[in-house]
């Protein structure tokens, strides 16, 4: 698997190298940012994309302005940097980690300690190769104490892509079955498409085929029926943010995944780092939903030659919705798994 991102030297500079994913299946492009505002609309037009690995491009998108900044004092360069806050902030509001990155950076940029620029460049680069770092660890926690609920020979439904590409490089919902996969347990992948852009079909399906995983890809409206013929055990969805009852803004169609799972009684999980939990949203109400650009739904997620809808036709299209918590068996975290209900459990996770 091609990385991510990367923080690369060029002649003039550092860059943050983006594997664009508006490209994938057919075309493993990458794209270097050397501005912040390349940074920023590579987050909105999804070249990268899913929460964790949002929040570390925006890390470096700050260690990036940082490093190639003329800011004449270390006060100066701190005001330039709380400007760039605001404009990564805005790219993508439903994802936690976005801001939860940001954050993190800013308390370096904080620091009294930083006496000269050279010193705050250097720590801000270091702040954001740690958060990567940390999140590939994190994933890879995520899947090992995921892959002890999957049995052996099971098949599991998927939605949207939580994978590598979402990722530092392992991924959450996808580190799960990826975890399973090495263990030898012989599963087997439902790849829904995931409208309207398809992440599902071009991008889970294109990480499973790299990794040999065996997957099926279906449409977003076949998946009630494959559970309806008994060939779903269990589904395993990624997240953007979680409130604190364990309520969970994922990818527009995760809710009518884990309702079909209350039908047919099938467990439905959720995989992310423990940092996707929000404690200061008390429910699912409080997350902040992002409506995208109607164009997506109208040219199949920018894929159709032409519209493919009637002129005139409202289109609404909201990139997230809301899985009540009581849909959920189970939320997998690199500190473990929580249960319901999930307003004590997630915090029992919490570190001392």
């Amino acid at each position: 698997m091609p990385p991510t991102l990367e923080w690369v030297e060029l002649e003039d500079g550092p860059a943050l190298r983006l594997l664009d994913q508006t490209r994938l299946p057919n075309e493993t492009t990458f794209v270097d940012c050397t501005t912040l505002e390349q940074v920023a609309e590579a987050i909105k037009v999804l070249r990268v994309r899913g929460a964790p690995a949002i929040g570390c491009a925006a890390a470096y998108g700050l260690a990036l302005v940082a490093a190639r900044s003329s800011a004449p004092d270390v006060g100066a360069l701190r005001s330039e940097l709380a400007a760039a806050r605001e404009v990564l902030g805005a790219t993508r509001p439903t994802a936690v980690n976005l801001f939860w990155a940001l954050e993190r950076m800013m308390a370096v940029a904080s620091q009294s300690g930083l006496a000269s620029a050279a010193e705050l460049v250097r720590a801000l680069v270091e702040e954001a190769h740690a958060i990567t770092a940390d999140d590939l660890t994190r994933c890879r926690a995520i899947g090992r104490h995921g892959a002890e609920l999957i049995r052996p020979g099971w098949s599991i439904l998927t939605h949207c892509n939580a994978g590598a590409l979402a990722t530092a490089g392992y991924g959450t919902a996808l580190g799960v079955i990826r975890a399973a996969h090495e263990a030898g347990k012989g599963i087997h992948v439902w790849v829904d498409e995931t409208r309207p852009l398809l992440q599902g079909a071009r991008l889970t399906a294109w990480e499973l085929v790299q990794e040999g995983i065996p997957a099926t890809l279906i449409c977003d409206d076949m998946a009630g029926y494959v559970m309806q013929q008994g060939q779903v055990n269990c589904a395993v969805v990624g997240a953007d943010r979680i409130a604190a009852n364990g309520d969970t803004a994922n990818k527009i169609g995760t809710y009518t995944v884990a309702s079909l799972c209350h039908q047919h009684e099938i467990p439905f999980y959720v995989a992310a780092p423990y940092s996707t939990v929000d404690f200061s949203l008390a429910s699912g109400d409080d997350i902040p939903i992002e409506e995208r650009n109607v164009e997506e739904v109208r040219l199949l997620g920018h894929f159709a030659a032409r519209p493919v809808t009637p002129q005139g036709v409202g289109i609404y299209n909201p990139a997230f919705d809301v899985t009540p918590a009581r849909l959920i068996a189970g939320i997998i975290t690199e500190r473990g798994v929580a249960g319901p209900p999930f307003g004590h459990s997630l915090r029992r996770l919490a570190p001392e």
